[in-house]
């Protein structure tokens, strides 16, 4: 519902009647695919030092990811820009306790909601810096199940869901007429949310006509949390994907 309500904004405004002038609005929305690798752990238990930890590359993601849902919007008119971006993911994967041989089953699911709005801070032919400030709303659950024979099903999760106060810098250069880079970086939590969390991007983007592009890149998603004494630490980082429709 955030989701929706927040597109609905940007979208609103994009499509709001313009000046004549205003030549230097700029809407723009992005479907990506994220190839989203996991690495961290949690712990469930309040006072207890046992962690559960998830480690699962590119590959191992492919094999196990259940759903996946990445978008991002982008609005600009004069100095003034806001962004937007969701992901969520869903994975599972199920193994074997060593020794025990009984069954088990890890799930990770994440979704993460990041609105910000800043100012042009450059705006050169060849280079632009967009400082800003926002939110980042988080809903994230780890669980790992087993069942033992003669006691039924045991399980040890932790779900959180919290926002993050974050600080943003975006940049772009134009390396040729059809050729930019982008490079996109911000942190917040501050014990507000998350103890810290961190996102760092960077694609490269290939103009095909004035309204399409295809950007390839990178993307490094971390949080920190913790609450009183159960711990959440995820790193979600892999390559992307994706094609920028621009009004």
């Amino acid at each position: 519902m955030r989701l929706r309500l927040a597109l609905a904004a940007l979208v609103a405004v994009s499509l709001a009647p313009r000046p004549a002038a205003a030549q230097d609005e700029v809407f723009q929305i992005t479907p990506y695919v994220w190839g989203i690798g996991i690495d961290g752990s949690f712990k469930p238990l309040r006072n207890r030092p046992q962690e559960i930890r998830f480690s699962e590359g590119l590959s191992d993601v492919l094999d196990d990811l259940d759903s996946a849902l990445f978008l991002s919007a982008f609005y600009r008119n004069g100095r003034f820009v806001a962004l937007g971006d969701y992901s969520r993911s869903r994975s599972s994967r199920d193994g074997r306790i060593p020794l025990l041989r009984l069954p088990v089953e890890a799930q990770v699911r994440q979704s993460a909601l990041t609105l910000s709005a800043g100012y042009r801070a450059l705006d050169g032919e060849q280079a632009k810096l967009d400082v800003l400030a926002g939110l980042r709303r988080w809903d994230i659950e780890a669980r790992v199940s087993t069942t033992v024979p003669g006691v039924g099903g045991l399980s040890r999760g932790l779900s959180a869901d919290f926002t993050d106060p974050i600080l943003a810098a975006r940049t772009s250069l134009q390396l040729s007429e059809r050729l930019s880079l982008l490079g996109y970086v911000d942190a917040g939590g501050f014990g507000v949310g998350s103890e810290v969390t961190i996102q760092a991007l960077a694609t490269v983007n290939w103009r095909m006509t004035d309204a399409l592009f295809l950007s390839a890149g990178y993307r490094h998603l971390h949080v920190d949390y913790e609450d009183d004494g159960r711990e959440i630490d995820f790193s979600f980082s892999g390559p992307l994907l994706g094609i920028s429709l621009k009004f």
